[in-house]
């Protein structure tokens, strides 16, 4: 079934000057009567063009679910998720299909590389699927930026892991897609791989000019980015400019003393 046949008509107001993404007053309600889940309630937030923001907050807070909606990946309950100025619960499937395909950049823990295909085809593919021929001065650019050029001709299984989602991020820049989210990406990676794929993120950002979201879990990996957002009980609580590790725990550890005194 189609977003737009399940989802409430949605505010038509023009989407924020400079936003890559928005939302406003977003709910995501699972289950009726005694098992009514409320994972989002009343979210309203902004993701900038050209710049990396985290969303953070306990498990259960909602931010995997404001990710997923605000993506197209699943339904909304109520008020208004935008990718630039198009409002997702407007459109049917062929067209969340479509919009996915050419404005939405995908990084997920697991790799989802084809076995069968080289470091580059894996890059491509999106784009083969959509019949379309990839930048190739911004593809060689992509590759370079994320140190893949002497990769290319390689299968997953002669890649490290984090080689793979190296070819994971490329592929998610390749076609130049509006905005990128990111759902814990280095959960799989060591440390060292961890901070090579963020520093790859951020340098994304600020040379390419690439806007990206990203949920995670961790202060040192929130820290590469520009702004911090907090969600707990599935509401937006808190945001922090400019974040160091440091001043992410301290953020934590306030919301944590406010729920046991509360």
């Amino acid at each position: 079934m189609s977003q737009a046949a399940t989802t409430p008509t949605a505010p038509q107001a023009p989407a924020p000057a400079g936003a890559a993404a928005c939302a406003v007053g977003l709910s995501k309600v699972y289950g009726e009567g005694e098992t009514r889940v409320v994972a989002l309630d009343s979210v309203s937030v902004e993701f900038g063009r050209g710049r990396f923001t985290a969303i953070m907050g306990p498990s259960g807070s909602g931010k995997s679910t404001l990710m997923h909606c605000m993506a197209g990946l699943d339904t909304i309950s109520a008020g208004s998720a935008r990718i630039g100025d198009t409002e997702l619960s407007r459109l049917h499937d062929r067209q969340l299909t479509r919009l996915r395909r050419d404005k939405i950049g995908f990084i997920f823990q697991a790799f989802n590389l084809l076995p069968t295909l080289n470091a580059l085809e894996n890059i491509t593919l999106p784009m083969d699927i959509a019949g379309r021929r990839p930048d190739q001065e911004w593809l060689d650019l992509v590759v370079a930026t994320v140190g893949l050029s002497g990769r290319l001709r390689h299968r997953p299984s002669q890649l490290s892991g984090g080689q793979q989602q190296r070819v994971a991020v490329a592929r998610a820049l390749a076609s130049r897609p509006e905005i990128i989210f990111a759902d814990e990406p280095t959960g799989n990676l060591d440390s060292r791989s961890g901070a090579e794929l963020l520093g790859f993120l951020r340098e994304s950002v600020r040379e390419l000019g690439q806007t990206v979201v990203m949920v995670t879990h961790d202060p040192v990996a929130a820290s590469y980015a520009d702004r911090v957002v907090f969600l707990a009980d599935g509401r937006l609580i808190d945001e922090l400019a400019g974040p160091t590790p440091e001043g992410v725990l301290d953020r934590m550890r306030r919301f944590d003393t406010k729920d046991r005194t509360s």
